[in-house]
């Protein structure tokens, strides 16, 4: 079963309905026993890093999250999702998040041409290719929208790299542990593979 983590602040129903559409059931839940016991977790997100977390923590949701990553399982981070794994997140101040990552949450610094939020479509490019992104086209577009992003101590998670308009991480890798920052739910053919991928995974 693949649980889709609940904590009132994501697009839960798109992600779920998107899993659907390549044939894949998923389960909304913000139910911990639920998370521990689903064979694959998807932790999307939306809003506010400090909300987030504060929601995660309120619902007991952590120790799930941290123990099904620990253990091995399919796991898969989405926007926020990918940023909540990280040490912490200076958004609206500095904030600690799940540590799972070594690593922290900055803001975009980009010249007066370049709006923040970088919202829309852009390219990802691979820096290693995890078995979520099979099919996928290096240079393939996805739909992103984030004032913040990742930046991995340890280089050799990055799995891809977005521009905007310097390269940044837009996702990483480590064993069974994947987390995009862009929103494959909204990405139309290429998402919905990368979705059907990690839905296959072994």
């Amino acid at each position: 079963m693949i649980a889709i983590v609940d904590y009132e602040m994501g697009n839960l129903r798109s992600v779920q309905k998107a899993f659907e559409r390549v044939g894949h059931s998923a389960t909304i839940t913000s139910d911990p026993a639920v998370v521990a016991k689903a064979s694959k977790v998807v932790l999307p997100g939306v809003g506010a890093f400090r909300d987030a977390i504060a929601a995660l923590r309120e619902r007991k949701l952590v120790e799930p999250i941290r123990a099904a990553i620990g253990s091995g399982k399919p796991f898969l981070g989405i926007c926020l999702g990918l940023q909540m794994l990280f040490d912490k997140s200076y958004e609206d101040g500095e904030y600690e998040g799940l540590g799972v990552i070594p690593g922290e949450v900055v803001r975009f610094k980009v010249p007066a041409e370049f709006k923040v939020p970088h919202m829309g479509w852009n390219q990802v490019r691979f820096q290693r290719r995890p078995p979520i992104f099979e099919g996928v086209e290096d240079g393939a577009h996805f739909y992103f929208v984030h004032s913040y992003y990742v930046t991995p101590r340890d280089g050799s998670v990055i799995a891809t790299e977005t521009e905007y308009p310097g390269p940044f991480c837009s996702s990483i890798w480590r064993d069974q542990l994947f987390a995009v920052q862009f929103h494959p739910e909204k990405s139309q053919a290429a998402g919905l593979r990368v979705l059907k991928n990690f839905a296959e995974l072994g």
